[in-house]
């Protein structure tokens, strides 16, 4: 379907001009609203019966008065008479992406409450207490595990406290926009309350995720002190990002550009059943798909098929009993790739590898991992380094399971090429060359390596670790999780920088520090210390997170590639059901980006472009720098669907 801008372009999300012919209704009448709710009207007061017998005229002002606020007669429920201390304006947005789209008034004056329960979906609210001055303190320890923070909103809105609402603040308009069951927006009367619904929504968070209080204790106890900047980010040290280009070299041809399109290059056919991208950074990229491997050739407007098909039943083992392979590693100068089959779908757990030969086509050997004579199992490889599948000679790469981080060699521990060319249904076993089996649960899910081999491993409770390219055995550095697991991770070439991908957010980490001798390090060669720069969070609009459809998780984050010391990765990509989504590096970076301004917590950016594809997307990468064209900033995009493959370039215009 080719390729569409970001959603914030439209300014249907960003505008306060939410729909003209409702603000030119109500907009003058809503500061007087509000004054007239928080004299607290009493509509019980007015008795049905004096209304029958004749009132006085001021008594129908107040009965008029009391229509235009919706309030109704004849009930002394508390659960009819909006809490006016929290007293919003509510938004509903309709129309999606078409050229209608608008915000509508969905309730002119209503209010909203923070509810802790254990009944989230509605129905029975017994067991619920109101977010006011005694109750939100004094109940937010009771009932922990099985209790949890919900925001209501009148009775339209009910919605669990968490990252899954995508809430995005706007505090120069008083405003927050949040997904439930579609798009809402909530504006408030003062700056005070918007700041205290902000601050009470992310103590509410924090509760739902770590099951503790929001107090300043707990959040050390979370964090750790040296993360001070990740628990108040207003206080952290940002000269690290404000500095980043300055310091460290920005590439002559990174230079920022005032605009960028997205074109479609190539679309072509994929066969059906592709199940992951491997791009090459020589001659040829791969689909792995059902039935083989597709090869691609790489040209400098992205992929073109070239009909060669490798189809895994030349050499592949009968007594395999796996499934289709999910991932390909290319090695030996991108001329040998290792095939990773689970053992059971829906798992990525796999207890061996087969080798493809690619310039025959053939399954040469079938690997199996194995420590101390016992079989084992691995959920993930990758190379050594950024850029070691270039190396002819490589004989070795990397193998991450939950609870351990390895190397594995291929010859043999006298260094013998093992059994290459042997038949396929006699497995190799291949030789552990170094890591470490952690006894306790570290839940290990992701990887990836630097320029210089150091590794980053994202986990299951939201930490990333950082291990020197000398020891497996122990992290340099943890970062804590903001509770969300870590699917996938990235890393530049020089370390420096590092994309954790969760489920609703992107993180990205600066992993630079100043030693006690004044030397600026990264987190992989030693301890950070006590001024850690908070890191900043890559985020949907709440918009295109709802148009992005039920299957709205974020997967496979990376930076674009680059394989040598001094070049800098210059965009960022991820995935997110039928969008591809494109965020400009140095844009992030830069503390002056209007997306950070007016924002509580954690800095955010919405400013992205967006690829919208007719299918779920299985992966979207960058091609090698080396094939970026002059007239453009950056490598084409190369975006696969089960079904077709797609090649995107950005064309910079100053």
């Amino acid at each position: 379907m080719g390729t569409a801008q970001s959603r914030e372009d439209a300014k249907l999300s960003d505008s306060d001009e939410y729909e003209e012919e409702e603000e030119e209704e109500v907009e003058e009448e809503e500061e007087e609203e509000y004054k007239d709710a928080d004299k607290e009207l009493k509509p019980q007061s007015i008795s049905t019966t004096a209304k029958s017998t004749g009132t006085s005229s001021a008594i129908d002002d107040v009965d008029a008065k009391l229509k235009a606020l919706k309030l109704k007669y004849g009930s002394s429920s508390p659960s009819q008479t909006p809490n006016f201390k929290n007293a919003v304006k509510l938004y509903l947005h309709i129309g999606g992406n078409t050229p209608r789209a608008k915000w509508i008034v969905s309730e002119k004056l209503t209010s909203y409450a923070f509810l802790k329960t254990a009944n989230v979906d509605g129905g029975n609210d017994d067991d619920e207490e109101e977010d006011n001055d005694e109750g939100y303190k004094a109940n937010s320890s009771a009932g922990r595990g099985q209790l949890r923070w919900v925001l209501k909103v009148g009775a339209k809105v009910r919605a669990l406290v968490s990252t899954e609402m995508q809430l995005k603040m706007f505090g120069d308009q008083r405003r927050v926009d949040f997904v439930n069951k579609g798009v809402w927006a909530l504006k408030f009367p003062t700056d005070e309350r918007y700041r205290n619904f902000v601050t009470e929504f992310q103590d509410c968070l924090f509760e739902n995720v770590y099951g503790l209080q929001a107090t300043d204790e707990n959040k050390v106890k979370i964090y750790g002190k040296e993360f001070i900047g990740w628990l108040k980010p207003e206080v952290a040290d940002d000269s690290i990002w404000e500095n980043a280009d300055i310091e460290f070299g920005k590439s002559p041809s990174s230079s920022v550009r005032t605009k960028q399109d997205l074109i479609e290059e190539f679309e072509e056919a994929a066969n059906g059943g592709v199940q992951s991208l491997t791009l090459g950074a020589l001659d040829n990229s791969f689909l792995v798909n059902d039935s083989g491997v597709q090869v691609y050739r790489n040209l400098s407007h992205g992929i073109h098929g070239t009909g060669v098909s490798l189809k895994f039943g030349a050499g592949h083992s009968p007594n395999i009993g796996r499934s289709t392979p999910k991932k390909g590693l290319l090695m030996k100068a991108e001329t040998n790739m290792l095939l990773m089959s689970p053992l059971k779908e829906g798992k990525p757990h796999a207890s061996g590898l087969e080798q493809l030969d690619i310039e025959t086509g053939k399954i040469v050997t079938e690997w199996k991992f194995e420590k101390d004579g016992t079989d084992i199992t691995m959920r993930d490889i990758t190379n050594d380094t950024k850029g070691s599948q270039l190396d002819p000679s490589e004989s070795t790469f990397l193998g991450l399971d939950d609870n351990r981080l390895c190397q594995w060699d291929m010859r043999d521990r006298r260094g013998m090429v093992q059994n290459i060319g042997g038949p396929a249904d006699n497995s190799t076993v291949l030789n552990w060359a170094q890591g470490h089996q952690f006894s306790r649960g570290t839940n290990f899910q992701c990887f990836a390596t630097t320029g210089d081999g150091s590794i980053v491993v994202g986990s299951v409770d939201g930490k990333i670790r950082l291990y020197s390219k000398t020891s497996m055995r122990q992290a340099k550095t943890a970062f804590p999780g903001l509770g969300s697991p870590i699917t996938h991770v990235d890393v530049t070439y020089d370390g420096k920088w590092i994309l954790g991908t969760a489920d609703s957010y992107l993180i990205l980490i600066c992993t630079l520090f100043t030693d006690k001798d004044g030397n600026t390090k990264t987190g992989f060669s030693g301890r950070m210390g006590n001024r850690i720069p908070a890191p900043r969070l890559l985020k949907l609009t709440p918009l295109d997170s709802h148009l992005a459809g039920t299957d709205n998780k974020f997967h496979g984050g990376h930076f674009s590639w680059v394989t040598e010391s001094g070049k800098q990765e210059r965009h960022l990509v991820a995935t997110v059901g039928k969008f591809s989504v494109i965020w400009d590096f140095h844009h992030v970076k830069n503390s002056a980006h209007d997306c950070y301004r007016n924002q509580q917590g954690l800095k955010s950016c919405y400013c992205y472009k967006i690829v919208l594809k007719d299918e779920s997307i299985v992966e979207s990468r960058f091609m090698h720098d080396k094939f970026a064209v002059s007239d453009s900033p950056e490598a084409p995009l190369v975006v696969a669907t089960p079904m077709k493959v797609s090649s995107i370039s950005l064309s910079g215009k100053r």
